[in-house]
């Protein structure tokens, strides 16, 4: 196999490995799906373990470690911001200094530990990449083009928050950089706290309750928290901010300036939150777009490329797109820091003398984002088998797919478990949970009673290729599921004042959810919006199929798509976890590889609701 690179990231949240080969992306995968901690970050032996299995070699066939960052000079930044804002932020400090003055300031020794642990050969040098080059390469160097301009946005990496890359041929030029404590996603984190959720996890929720609310603190944020410019840069205001002492993002003055205190984590949604999760919304599209035209002014040119935590925010993805600042936009779909891992060891391997042997091909070289581990169907049997379960086995793959649509176009909900797994956050049509996008009832049935979530949190639509630009108002391919576009307006429903609203306003706030919006209600958000994966033949042939044969009989190309997973537990990584996740839950049917598998024929089921007690909400 060509020179091969490992890249690790570990260490905050979200540990993963990933292998390169020649510059080519062959293996990755998160360290959580193999623990099953959500955003596991320790250190990824079992990630490691897995993709050095995948491409069948050892340490000993490793040239070279790529680190996602770089540990000496984040160390600077974590002493300069206690220093510059002592006393404040004394507790947390002397909780973490220990751990900065020993292992984590050499980090290099750890990760050599480590990988020798392992047992699987001889440690290659380790080579520490900075954060936002990590970024910046897990963008450029798999995408589609042969230049393009660079755009990262994150919480903050050593230093960096923000950073302009010009990426051409096999090289990167650092461009422009914004520093910390001045943060674009430490701006929307602040608002995820404050609203009640998880930093680092529930930032997807805050940008799905956005269309809920109207943007009414928006003028307020821009005068009063964040001084941003016309080329895109910005400062925060950080007497509003407590993310410098260490422990909490918010504190007195953000409940003066939003007029009272933080909502408490599970107590009831109110217009607070949806107004201020729409405005800050609103505001990081501002900043986002501001960001893009100087990309395109500092560069000249008209491709752009994406990565870095904020380039998760698929909403303001689709913001760009839409102004046509850029003829294409490509989003690395690991954007968060389990891409660095990835973009360590590109940057590396590249350095090395690798190449971009996918230029030409008039595709990226993430294969789909499929670079995690699969099962053979005798693996699968064998399980199936040992838990006693009952199964009907397709006996070709168009078998497989007419089966199953059949079951989706009956209502059914099925675990859709596939090839390999997917790298990064969404589940691609090899990990998902899918279901009849036509059926309005579909979206509320699957967060309460499959994914034990919220209500108002959204379900993505897969849409056959091919088909897209007949559903939906999407000007480019979208295969990870990283922009949000509108539904065709041929496909909508414009819904009417409620009866006996004399203000003519209609519902409001959550009871927007039993509005149906178009023909696919249950992938429509409250604005008509979706999060779109378009689905290509060649990338998941699998799912294709199956997206295919739906369409066959429902004259549907669209299938509800979530990830395999309940609320609190990570995407499902092996035949025990899809089956642990089928029987704990209401999914009706799992299709196990080419075994089919109905609920109600199994043994172990009873029809009653002890399993749910089991599922940790977070």
């Amino acid at each position: 196999m060509s020179d091969l690179v490992l890249g690790l990231s570990a260490y905050y949240h979200d540990s993963s490995a990933a292998l390169v080969a020649g510059g080519v992306p062959v293996a990755a995968a998160q360290e959580e799906r193999f623990t099953r901690k959500r955003h596991d970050a320790g250190f990824p032996s079992l990630a490691v373990r897995s993709c050095l299995e995948q491409a069948g070699v050892t340490l000993d066939d490793v040239s070279a470690v790529a680190y996602y960052e770089d540990p000496a000079l984040k160390f600077r930044r974590v002493l300069a911001t206690y220093l510059g804002g002592a006393p404040r932020g004394h507790a947390a400090f002397r909780e973490s200094l220990p751990q900065w003055l020993t292992w984590k300031r050499d980090v290099t020794t750890t990760l050599r530990r480590e990988l020798a642990d392992l047992g699987l050969g001889r440690v290659p040098e380790i080579h520490p990449r900075r954060h936002h080059e990590s970024h910046a390469a897990s963008a450029f160097f798999p995408s589609p083009y042969e230049s393009a301009a660079v755009l990262c946005v994150d919480g903050v990496g050593e230093w960096a928050t923000t950073t302009l890359w010009h990426g051409r041929g096999d090289s990167l030029e650092a461009l422009q950089e914004l520093r910390f404590p001045h943060s674009l996603g430490l701006l929307y984190s602040a608002f995820t706290y404050f609203c009640g959720f998880k930093v680092d996890s529930g930032e997807y929720k805050l940008m799905g309750l956005a269309p809920y609310g109207t943007p009414r603190y928006a003028d307020l944020i821009r005068s009063t928290l964040i001084d941003i410019k016309v080329d895109g840069s910005f400062r925060l205001d950080m007497r509003y901010f407590e993310y410098l002492a260490g422990q909490v993002m918010t504190g007195r003055a953000f409940e003066k300036l939003f007029g009272g205190p933080r909502r408490t984590p599970e107590s009831p949604l109110t217009e607070r939150e949806f107004d201020l999760a729409a405005s800050v919304q609103a505001v990081t599209e501002e900043v986002m777009l501001l960001l893009a035209r100087t990309a395109r002014e500092r560069t000249g040119e008209n491709k752009l490329c994406l990565a870095g935590g904020v380039a998760l925010n698929c909403v303001a993805n689709g913001k760009v797109i839409e102004e046509g600042i850029f003829d294409e936009v490509w989003v690395q779909p690991a954007a968060g820091d389990a891409g660095g891992a990835l973009g360590s060891a590109l940057a590396v391997a590249l350095e090395r003398g690798a190449t971009r042997t996918h230029m030409g091909t008039g595709g990226d070289a993430m294969a789909g984002s499929l670079l995690g581990p699969s099962f053979t169907d005798d693996e699968i049997r064998a399980y199936l088998e040992g838990v006693g379960a009952v199964w009907t086995e397709a006996g070709s793959d168009e078998e497989l797919a007419e089966t199953v649509a059949g079951r989706l176009a009956e209502s059914a909900v099925v675990g859709w478990f596939q090839g390999r797994m997917e790298f990064g956050p969404r589940a691609l049509g090899a990990r998902s949970i899918l279901g009849d996008p036509r059926d309005p009832a579909m979206q509320s049935a699957m967060n309460l009673k499959i994914k034990f979530r919220e209500s108002f949190r959204p379900f993505a639509p897969s849409v056959l290729r091919e088909d897209a630009k007949d559903w939906f108002e999407l000007g480019q391919d979208s295969p990870y599921m990283l922009v949000v576009a509108p539904v065709a307006q041929s496909r909508r429903i414009e819904p009417s004042p409620a009866a006996g609203d004399d203000a003519g306003l209609g519902p409001q706030g959550l009871d927007l959810l039993q509005v149906q919006r178009s023909t696919i209600p249950a992938v429509t958000h409250v604005d008509h919006s979706a999060r779109v994966q378009t689905v290509d033949a060649d990338a998941s042939p699998a799912y294709h199929r199956l997206l295919t044969a739906f369409k066959e009989r429902t004259g549907c190309p669209v299938l509800v798509n979530t990830s395999f997973n309940v609320r609190g537990e990570p995407i499902v990584h092996t035949p025990e976890d899809a089956w642990t996740c089928f029987m704990r839950t209401g999914i009706d049917v799992l299709a196990l590889g080419r075994f089919v598998l109905e609920k109600k024929d199994q043994p172990a089921w009873q029809e009653d609701d002890d399993w749910r007690e089991a599922i940790p909400l977070d």
